[in-house]
């Protein structure tokens, strides 16, 4: 059983599977924020009012540890809506806070392959400006939208920062101005090279 594990394709659900739920230390343990700090995008997953999934590319930047925290942000690449407020990721979120976090690494040597599933709970970080009433997103409770969004100066600057070394181009977006996700980690299940070492140690 542990040769057909150890050969088994991406795509046939075979391998091992953890959940990582280590009760005395971090769910985001080192190899994988090491997988993850690898990764350049991952792909958020919300849950739209009629129950259907939501998924979506997205950039992040991890807190530093020991927090199991990730930010993902609103920037200003072309979007249906002007208003990042507006997205119906946030819609989503404002209404249904649980959301999944899927990276993957794909490589022809099978060997290196991983994956990696984080749930949490996200909520909308604003800036120091707060959320002005004219923006409010349309058809989210005003109770949810209080208990899922929070004005943080010092932490929405703290991950405007971490996104901006890890993505230079977003130097040019005034990501200062616009409100983060901030996605608390309570789950991790993973399977190949996100479980044990880094792709430098594999090659």
């Amino acid at each position: 059983m542990r040769a057909a594990r150890d050969h088994a394709g991406p795509c046939d659900g075979a391998g091992h599977d953890d959940d990582g739920m280590d009760e005395t230390g971090p769910i985001l343990t080192a190899p994988r924020r090491a997988f993850m700090e690898e990764a350049r995008r991952a792909v958020l997953v919300t849950s739209g009012s009629s129950g259907a999934l939501r998924p979506v590319p997205v950039c992040f930047a991890l807190a530093p540890p020991p927090r199991d925290v990730l930010w993902t942000p609103l920037d200003e690449k072309p979007k249906q809506s002007e208003d990042p407020r507006r997205l119906a990721r946030v819609r989503d979120i404002l209404a249904r806070p649980g959301v999944v976090l899927l990276v993957d690494r794909w490589d022809e040597d099978w060997s290196r392959l991983g994956w990696l599933r984080l749930e949490g709970s996200a909520r909308l970080l604003e800036p120091d400006e707060g959320l002005p009433d004219e923006v409010e997103p349309a058809g989210v409770d005003d109770r949810d939208r209080d208990r899922f969004r929070a004005t943080d100066p010092a932490e929405h600057a703290e991950a405007v920062a971490a996104l901006r070394s890890r993505y230079p181009q977003y130097v040019a977006h005034a990501l200062e101005r616009l409100p983060v996700i901030r996605v608390s980690v309570s789950r991790a299940v993973g399977w190949g090279t996100a479980l044990t070492t880094s792709p430098a140690s594999r090659r």
